[in-house]
């Protein structure tokens, strides 16, 4: 899975369930001080992710994304293995 396409599909999960802008997903956007994402939305968004993406993110892997791209990364290595 492209990159692109990944950071498109969490754009597309933050928007839904967190409301978040896409325009303000980018790679470097950290879930909490720039998209105002708390520990609960979190929680959401990771579930929201799983079915988007079609994987179990385990809550020590997701617990340790500080930003978006941390997740985008994530995501290509698992949709590869």
């Amino acid at each position: 899975m492209a990159q692109d396409d990944v950071l498109a599909g969490l754009a597309e999960v933050l928007g839904s369930v967190a409301r978040t802008d896409r325009a303000d997903v980018t790679p470097e956007a950290r879930f909490g001080a720039d998209l105002g994402i708390d520990s609960l939305t979190m929680v959401d968004v990771v579930v929201a992710a799983e079915d988007r993406f079609g994987m179990v993110i385990p809550d020590d892997e997701w617990s340790r994304f500080e930003t978006v791209g941390d997740a985008v990364r994530y995501i290509e290595r698992a949709a590869v293995l």
